[in-house]
């Protein structure tokens, strides 16, 4: 199969590319050319920008293309109509951010957000949901049932540049005493991204359309269990400090930053997505144990300068609020 990906060389779309060569495809990445542009030195690499700079893609053809990385509709258009009749088939990796914000359990077909007033050239954390469900719309509507639209929860893995999920493993690994936001049984999502390339590689084989949710884990997993995962397969000491979320609000922690992957209440219809659909289609995931060890070899494998972590909390942080919270 001739295989265009829009984008490749970050995170997801890194693994994706690695899983496409493995099954024997011929990949030709388009990008800028400013993230990890030695990667892949014996694919075909186009140089351009989706904002007004396809030309390079023009008078070409591939059996199909995936889009790991729009979210402007404007954009997206683009690239639909210039390929529209290039390529046979068209992934567009999504987000489940485009539900509407609710406790309740959704599927693929619950409300999704919508944009209003907003500008949708202004791409914010407010309103990336319902660019996203335009985006997908624009989708559909140039290439109808050649569309494969992927609704991705979080992912985790090695080259994972946000350090949500690095965050946790590195730190239970140096041990001590770790500050844990409680409940123990609060829900964590997040799935290996290799899993998920493997599974959009498959679907795109088989020319696959409709829309799915592809979130994990497999099975309900507490953060309790995802912290105790962390610390069996580094060996650590680590001992956690459950405090409760007043006391993290109270010190103005600050979520998803300082304390990355953890939902505080009102968050849970985060975890309330169906992927039964997905796992009808063959979606499958390996063990938690093994994408954590996985993740803290690649860690410890890093230069030193990129192992200064994007989210997460400093050491002198942590210890200021677990003394606080041992004052109380």
């Amino acid at each position: 199969m001739r295989l265009l990906i829009l984008g490749g060389t970050h995170f997801f779309g890194r693994h994706l590319v690695e899983v496409a060569l493995s099954r024997g495809h011929e990949v030709t990445l388009f990008n800028r050319g400013t993230t990890n542009p030695e990667l892949f030195p014996e694919v075909e690499r186009l140089r351009g920008d989706r904002d007004g700079g396809l030309d390079v893609l023009r008078d070409r053809r591939w059996d199909a293309v995936v889009d790991s990385y729009g979210f402007r509709p404007r954009v997206v258009g683009d690239s639909v109509r210039l390929l529209q009749d290039a390529v046979e088939h068209y992934t567009f990796i999504s987000t489940l951010g485009v539900y509407q914000p609710s406790p309740d359990s959704k599927d693929e077909d619950s409300p999704l957000m919508e944009l209003g007033g907003e500008d949708p050239e202004e791409v914010t954390i407010r309103n990336y949901g319902a660019l996203k469900a335009l985006c997908e719309q624009v989708v559909r509507e140039g290439f109808g049932e050649r569309a494969l639209v992927v609704r991705s929860g979080l992912m985790m893995g090695p080259y994972d540049y946000t350090d949500r999920y690095t965050y946790w493993v590195g730190r239970v690994a140096e041990g001590g005493e770790v500050l844990a936001p409680g409940p123990p049984e609060t829900h964590v999502e997040g799935a290996d991204a290799r899993d998920l390339a493997s599974w959009v590689v498959r679907m795109v084989e088989e020319r696959r359309q409709g829309t799915y949710n592809v979130n994990g884990p497999a099975e309900p997993l507490h953060f309790g269990t995802f912290l105790e995962t962390c610390r069996a397969i580094s060996g650590s000491d680590a001992r956690f400090t459950w405090v409760d979320e007043e006391f993290l609000h109270h010190n103005k922690v600050r979520v998803w930053e300082e304390i990355p992957v953890w939902l505080p209440r009102g968050a849970e219809g985060l975890c309330k997505v169906s992927n039964a659909r997905a796992r009808d289609a063959g979606l499958v995931f390996r063990p938690l144990a093994d994408t954590l060890r996985d993740i803290l070899e690649w860690d410890r494998a890093r230069p030193a300068e990129e192992r200064r972590r994007v989210a997460g909390m400093s050491p002198g942080r942590e210890r200021e609020l677990l003394e606080a919270w041992h004052r109380r």
